[in-house]
């Protein structure tokens, strides 16, 4: 974290950043907010959708993750079951991990190596069924294995394959990876969620038949386990934050936007509500940003 811009947060705090689908524009909001008050940590780690908006923040630009997740899903539709019939994926990974970095959105891959901060994506390695937090700053292309891996929805997205092993979405098995962050020696922590307080997932979990990644048992047994999974970590964040274990930044109110939501205007809202959530954050810790 820029000496600067650390105000009343320990040198040493964490960054952790829930997934979450099309609710991540939340996340954008918050991290574009960050980057006006130029609040930066030594130590970030997310998951799914927070990889995929992480990565701009490291990077360091503004507003990129939101035009990707909003003014570009209305030009170019990436998100279909067309897609996922065409392409096994119901996002478009060539546009998404190619197009997009290298073309029409341009990642600025030498701001991102540049950055000292470490940042970790979760995945879930298919053969063993476990997280994995993996790292990249200078290998183009496993870089975007790694966030496309994590991006990865589980049945509605192909595996990716990231240093040999088969990867999907790390929210799997480590959807808050507030342990993580603390195991990595940061005990004090600023998590970006994407549900409002007292949400719980009122699916129940299900044993998943072998039809279904036949190849996978030991992460067949993670998927049938991934409500429970989540429900203890929504409980586990609640108890931290009301322990002053962690800072949250969430949402306020409940969510109208969903997993694979395409609607401009209520991802405009929960983009906005985002920033607003995060400014109001920076506002608390830190001194006034400088005038543009």
């Amino acid at each position: 974290m820029q000496a600067e811009s650390m105000g009343g947060l320990e040198r040493n705090t964490g960054l952790v950043l829930e997934g979450g689908g099309m609710r991540g524009v939340f996340t954008s909001g918050v991290l574009d907010a960050f980057m006006r008050y130029e609040l930066y940590f030594p130590y970030v780690v997310a998951v799914s959708a927070g990889a995929c908006n992480g990565m701009s923040y490291m990077s360091r630009q503004p507003r990129r993750a939101r035009y990707s997740n909003i003014d570009m899903l209305r030009k170019y539709g990436y998100l279909s079951l067309k897609n996922l019939l065409m392409k096994g994926s119901i996002f478009d990974p060539n546009l998404l991990y190619e197009r997009f970095p290298n073309e029409l959105l341009p990642f600025d891959y030498e701001a991102y190596g540049q950055n000292q901060a470490v940042f970790e994506m979760v995945c879930t390695n298919c053969q063993t069924g476990l997280a994995e937090y993996l790292t990249e700053k200078h290998d183009r292309r496993r870089m975007m294995a790694i966030v496309k891996a994590s991006s990865s929805l589980p049945y509605v997205a192909q595996i990716t394959e990231v240093d040999g092993h088969p990867m999907l979405d790390g929210g799997i098995v480590d959807s808050i990876p507030v342990q993580r962050a603390i195991e990595t020696g940061h005990p004090m922590n600023v998590v970006v969620m994407t549900r409002n307080r007292g949400y719980r997932p009122t699916e129940s979990d299900h044993k998943v038949p072998r039809f279904l990644y036949g190849d996978y048992p030991r992460l067949r047994v993670a998927l049938s386990r991934r409500v429970e999974a989540y429900k203890r970590q929504l409980e586990m964040v609640e108890r931290m934050e009301d322990w002053g274990e962690v800072m949250v930044i969430r949402p306020q109110r409940p969510m109208e936007v969903g997993r694979v939501c395409r609607d401009p205007e209520k991802l405009e809202r929960l983009y906005e509500e985002g920033y607003a959530e995060g400014e109001k954050f920076c506002e608390r810790v830190l001194s006034p940003p400088s005038a543009c």
